[in-house]
């Protein structure tokens, strides 16, 4: 397991001090947290973020690795079963935010299509409440929990 260290001008970093489950995290295990995330809580989308600080998927050790597939195939079967989404993006770039992580968005049939593929990250503005995307995180986080025991992604491709 990676050895806990955290760098205090991170934001990513910063999402450890928040313990209120109940609000905004689908999961946390040793290496990775799922949650809805301050600034980015469009309703469906939902940040998986290595829980120490790694910079760019070169940075994950070992065994961060080898459960970064696992934790991003359940996290992104739950957000497009309990969003009914027909697309759910797994999204890299950590340019603004130098932590890996993984920007999960579930893209409703609603989105228009000058907004979908990369550009769905403009609904980050435009589509942003808190409220709704707090009230998602239940029904995603039993949706992991499930898929995660089965160990088997049940939803359609």
């Amino acid at each position: 397991m990676s050895t806990p260290s955290h760098r205090p001008d991170c934001f990513m970093c910063g999402l450890e001090e928040n313990e209120d489950e109940d609000a905004s995290i689908v999961f946390r295990d040793p290496l990775w947290s799922g949650e809805s995330v301050p600034g980015y809580d469009v309703p469906g989308w939902f940040v998986l973020r290595v829980r120490r600080h790694a910079e760019r998927i070169t940075g994950l050790d070992e065994a961060e690795l080898a459960s970064f597939g696992r934790r991003a195939r359940d996290l992104v079967a739950a957000v497009t079963e309990a969003t009914g989404a027909p697309a759910t993006y797994l999204l890299v770039f950590g340019e603004n935010h130098p932590h890996f992580h993984a920007l999960v968005t579930a893209r409703g049939a609603h989105v228009p299509d000058e907004r979908r593929g990369g550009d769905i990250l403009k609904l980050r503005l435009e589509h942003a409440d808190a409220e709704a995307a707090a009230r998602l995180v239940p029904e995603v986080r039993r949706a992991y929990q499930r898929l995660a025991s089965e160990g088997a992604c049940t939803v359609g491709a």
